[in-house]
C-alpha cells in the first residue's frame, strides 16, 4: 500500500447504441489518468454502453460476461500502468441468463471483484435483477476497496456495510439526476463512516433525462478534494489511507460506540405492508392520525445557571408560539447546560416548569438535561406537552463528553401525540445512521433531537452549469450539504434538529427543521442561519384521507426499497452473535 496515494474519477457522457466509441474513450481516459500517477481510477456506471435502456431486448446486444471482452482491454491497461480501475457495465450471468447493473474493480491481473447493484432505481427492473453478490470488501495493495451503484448510496446499509468490511475507500459510480452536485447523500456516506468517496457519475442528457456530473473525490470529513462540475474530464487527488483507518467521526470512534443490540430491526420489512394495516395488526399502537403542523427548533447556548436557562427556553417558547409553532424543540442539556452536572430528577421541579410552559401556551416542548435517577445519571430529552410529562429518552450513544460522567440508556423511545409518531435521540445518537432508520422502521412521522454536535456537517454550493429542470435549483446555496437534512430524508421522516449555539466550545449552531424528501424542491425547511433564535417550518402528519397513504412520511418510498436480506452484519456483535 502507498500512501499518499494518486486517485482519479472519470466524469464522461457515454452514447446510447454506440459502445465501442463509449469504451475507446473510456479507455484513453483511463491510460491519461495513469500516466498522470493515479493509481486507483474509476470510471462512471454503465459507461460502457449508456443507461437508458427500455427492456432486455434493447440491452441485450451490449451486455457481456464478467469476465469478458470489455474487462479484458481495461485489464490490459492496468497491467500496463500498474493501477487499477472500476467500470461500469451492464453484465449477463452465462448460468441465468439474468442481466444485471455491475461495477466491476480491475487490476494488473484482471478481474479483482464485481459488484451488482443492489437497490435497484426505478429504470433497472425493466431490463435488470437486483444484485445478489452483497456488499464486498477486495483487498488490493492501493487500500481497501468497496463498490456501490447509484442507487444504493441511497440506503445507509450499503455503506455503511462496507466500513464495517474494513472498506478505506467506497468507490460509487453514478448515473445521478435531479439535484446538483456534489450530492449531499455522497458526503454523508463518507463523514458517517469516517472514510474516502470516489465519486464518478456520467453528465449530458439522454432519452429526456438529465444527468448531473459533478464527480468528485470526497474525505472523510466531507471535504471535497477535487471536483468536475460538468463535461467530459479528469480530476485528481490524493488520499491517506491511514485517515480512514481512523474511523473517526467529528473526531469520535463511533464504530467503538456503535450498539448492535440495539439494531436488530435493521435486518426487518416493516413497509412491506401497508403501514396502516401493519402497524395497526392487534390493534397495538395503530398509527396516530396525524395533521398539519408547525414544527421549531429553538437555538441558543444553555449557561451552567438552571433557572437562566429555563428563562430563556420560556422566551424562546413564546418567540416559537407566536409564530404558530405546535412543538419547539430546544438543544441538548438545554435545562442544566455544560459548566456544571447540575443534575435534575424526572419529573421533577425543571420538568414541572415544562410543563407548565407548555400547558400555558398550548404546545409540545421537548429539551435536553442531565438526569439523576438514584445513583445513575444520563444524558436525557424530555418531551412534555399540556397533558403532562410525556416521556424521556436517555442517550444511548454516548461521546467523549458524555463518557466522564453519565450511563447509556438502553431503548429508543417513540410517542404517540396529536401532532403524529414522534421519536427521540439526543445528539450523539443521530451521529449513527442505525439510529434514524430504526425510528424510521418504527413508523415515526417526527424525529425531535435536541443536539451538541460540534465538527463540520454542514458546507455550501457555488452553483453549478448544469441546466436542471425547474424547480430543481442550480444557483450557489450556503447550505447544500446539511448532514441532519441528510438523515431526514433518507429515513422519510420530519427531523427537528435543535443544536447548541456556543462557538467558544465548538458548537456552530445550523439548527433547522427538514423534510422527509430530499429531493422535493423547494425545500420544505428552516434553518437558524446564525445567530440564536427559532426557526419554524410546518410538518404533514396526516394520511390524506386515503386507504393507503399517499404522503411520504407514512408512506415512506425508501423504507418499502430497502432489502434488508443484505444487511445481517449490521447487527454482528450484538449480545447472542459473534
Amino acid at each position: 500500500m502507498t500512501t499518499p496515494l494518486k486517485v482519479a474519477t472519470v466524469q464522461f457522457e457515454p452514447t446510447m447504441f454506440e459502445k465501442e466509441r463509449n469504451i475507446g474513450r473510456l479507455l484513453d481516459m483511463a491510460v491519461e489518468a495513469a500516466q498522470a500517477g493515479a493509481r486507483l481510477i474509476v470510471t462512471p456506471e454503465m459507461g460502457t454502453t449508456g443507461y437508458c435502456w427500455f427492456d432486455r431486448a434493447e440491452v441485450a446486444p451490449y451486455v457481456e460476461t464478467i469476465p469478458g471482452p470489455t474487462t479484458e482491454r481495461f485489464g490490459q491497461v492496468a497491467k500496463a500502468h500498474d493501477c487499477y480501475i472500476v467500470i461500469g457495465m451492464p453484465e449477463v450471468d452465462a448460468a441465468t441468463g439474468l442481466y444485471y447493473n455491475a461495477a466491476v474493480l480491475i487490476g494488473p491481473d484482471g478481474v479483482i471483484g464485481t459488484h451488482r447493484k443492489t437497490h435497484p432505481y426505478i429504470s433497472e427492473p425493466k431490463w435488470s435483477a437486483p444484485g445478489d453478490l452483497g456488499h464486498q470488501v477486495f483487498d488490493t495493495p492501493v487500500g481497501r476497496i468497496a463498490l456501490l451503484v447509484c442507487m444504493d448510496i441511497h440506503f445507509i446499509e450499503t455503506a455503511r456495510l462496507a466500513a464495517l468490511g474494513g472498506a478505506d475507500v467506497i468507490c460509487h459510480i453514478s448515473n445521478w439526476l435531479a439535484e446538483r452536485t456534489p450530492a449531499p447523500y455522497w458526503i454523508s456516506r463518507a463523514v458517517e463512516n469516517g472514510c474516502y468517496l470516489i465519486e464518478s457519475n456520467r453528465w449530458g442528457l439522454e432519452r429526456t433525462v438529465q444527468f448531473s456530473g459533478g464527480s468528485c473525490v470526497i474525505e472523510p470529513d466531507g471535504s471535497i478534494a477535487a471536483v468536475i462540475d460538468s463535461g467530459d474530464g479528469i480530476a485528481y487527488a490524493q488520499i491517506d489511507l491511514e485517515r480512514a483507518r481512523a474511523r473517526r467521526v467529528f473526531d469520535e470512534p463511533v464504530f467503538e460506540q456503535r450498539r448492535p443490540e440495539l439494531y436488530m430491526e435493521l435486518p426487518t420489512t416493516t413497509f412491506a405492508w401497508n403501514p396502516l394495516d401493519f402497524f395497526g395488526l392487534y390493534g397495538h399502537r395503530p398509527l396516530p392520525p396525524g395533521r398539519r403542523s408547525r414544527v421549531a427548533v429553538a437555538q441558543f447556548a444553555p449557561s451552567g445557571d438552571i433557572e437562566a436557562n429555563l428563562a430563556r427556553i420560556e422566551q424562546l417558547t413564546i418567540e416559537a408560539r407566536t409564530d404558530g409553532a405546535d412543538l419547539v424543540v430546544f438543544p441538548e442539556r438545554a435545562i442544566t447546560g455544560f459548566e456544571s452536572l447540575g443534575a435534575q430528577s424526572v419529573p421533577g421541579p425543571a420538568t414541572d416548569r415544562l410543563v407548565a410552559l407548555a400547558a400555558r401556551h398550548g404546545l409540545y416542548i421537548v429539551a435536553g438535561l442531565a438526569e439523576q435517577d438514584g445513583a445513575a445519571l444520563y444524558n436525557s430529552a424530555v418531551l412534555v406537552g399540556p397533558e403532562g410529562l410525556i416521556g424521556t429518552h436517555r442517550k444511548l450513544h454516548l461521546d467523549a463528553r458524555d463518557g466522564n460522567w453519565a450511563s447509556a440508556g438502553d431503548a429508543w423511545s417513540v410517542f404517540d401525540t396529536r401532532l403524529g409518531r414522534i421519536g427521540l435521540l439526543v445528539g450523539h445518537d443521530a451521529v449513527f445512521p442505525e439510529s434514524g432508520r430504526v425510528l424510521a422502521l418504527r413508523g415515526c412521522d417526527l424525529i425531535a433531537c435536541p443536539a451538541a454536535i460540534g465538527g463540520r456537517f454542514t458546507a455550501p454550493h457555488a452553483g453549478t452549469k448544469v441546466a436542471q429542470n425547474y424547480p430543481i435549483p442550480t444557483g450557489a446555496d450556503p447550505h447544500h450539504w446539511h448532514h441532519f437534512r441528510a438523515r431526514a430524508g433518507e429515513n422519510n421522516v420530519f427531523l427537528a434538529f435543535a443544536n447548541v449555539l456556543d462557538p467558544l466550545r465548538g458548537y456552530e449552531g445550523k439548527s433547522g427543521v427538514f423534510g422527509p424528501d430530499t429531493f422535493e424542491f423547494p425545500r420544505r425547511e428552516a434553518i437558524v442561519a446564525a445567530g440564536e433564535g427559532v426557526a419554524s417550518a410546518e410538518i404533514d402528519t396526516t394520511n390524506l384521507d386515503s386507504r393507503y397513504p399517499t404522503n411520504v412520511v407514512r408512506r415512506k418510498d425508501l423504507m418499502v426499497m430497502r432489502l434488508p436480506h443484505h444487511y445481517q452484519d449490521l447487527i454482528l456483535g450484538a449480545p447472542g452473535r459473534t
